[in-house]
């Protein structure tokens, strides 16, 4: 596969891409106390396919999976990172939920995640997000042709240094676009000006994780979602991303 993305392939994400924004922002007055996780999955397909789409994780089976995910969304609330599968867990006030959703358009994918607070939530749970979203931002500021992914990661790790949060190890974002999950990995960490340059054309999911505890993952053996080991909060941001010459294109912006 190209890193490359033609015109054409731009377009498709692009179309996935603002389908993504308007589900999300259709989803989010439903992240409260009293909802469940599958209530919030069933909305989501349903949506993404009356406007077009394809729901690009259901029955999704990466290398790494030993069963194709059953959903649309990945719901994973507190201590879960990544993965976690809608049911009928009920939200409570001051829960962390992150949705992570992706959305397929004539075989072309969009990859995107936004943690919400249930409810009131603690201050440390407000600082985490704002933290986690702040380095999504900061990563997007150095994306252009020329700039490096150790640029990226390295605008992320200095985000969560300055907050004393984790950045959770093991998990990255990746290249997008025909397949959900394509070459290069874009690490949460790096150094200025060092990795892959980035060229114009190319499409990167960057979704840094961070933890208010440890750095360390486990596996749920319940539904191989990935957690902290030692059960602290987490959040996640996501945006699918064309890199252009003089900076970029955030395909699945609200």
């Amino acid at each position: 596969m190209t890193l490359i993305k033609s015109p054409e392939e731009q377009e498709k994400m692009r179309r996935a891409g603002k389908i993504w924004a308007e589900v999300m922002q259709q989803l989010e007055p439903m992240c409260k106390p009293g909802t469940t996780t599958k209530q919030i999955d069933t909305k989501a397909q349903e949506l993404i396919e009356s406007l077009g789409g394809t729901p690009g994780f259901l029955n999704y089976k990466p290398a790494w999976a030993h069963h194709a995910y059953p959903a649309t969304i990945c719901a994973s609330v507190n201590d879960s990172i990544v993965h976690g599968i809608p049911n009928d867990y009920a939200l409570k006030d001051g829960d962390l939920l992150t949705i992570d959703m992706g959305v397929k358009i004539e075989g072309y994918n969009v990859d995107a995640a936004r943690t919400f607070i249930i409810g009131n939530g603690s201050k440390e749970a407000h600082q985490l997000v704002q933290a986690t979203k702040e380095a999504l931002d900061e990563a997007l500021k150095v994306v252009r042709e020329g700039a490096t992914l150790g640029d990226v990661g390295a605008a992320i790790e200095k985000v969560a240094h300055n907050y004393n949060l984790s950045v959770v190890e093991g998990l990255t974002g990746h290249g997008v676009g025909k397949d959900l999950h394509e070459e290069p990995t874009v690490f949460n960490t790096g150094v200025e000006g060092e990795g892959i340059t980035l060229k114009e054309g190319m499409c990167l999911a960057i979704e840094p994780m961070f933890s208010t505890g440890s750095e360390q993952i486990i596996q749920k053996p319940s539904d191989e979602s990935y957690a902290t080991k030692d059960g602290s909060l987490s959040a996640h941001f996501e945006h699918t991303v064309l890199v252009k010459k003089d900076g970029v294109e955030v395909l699945t912006g609200l």
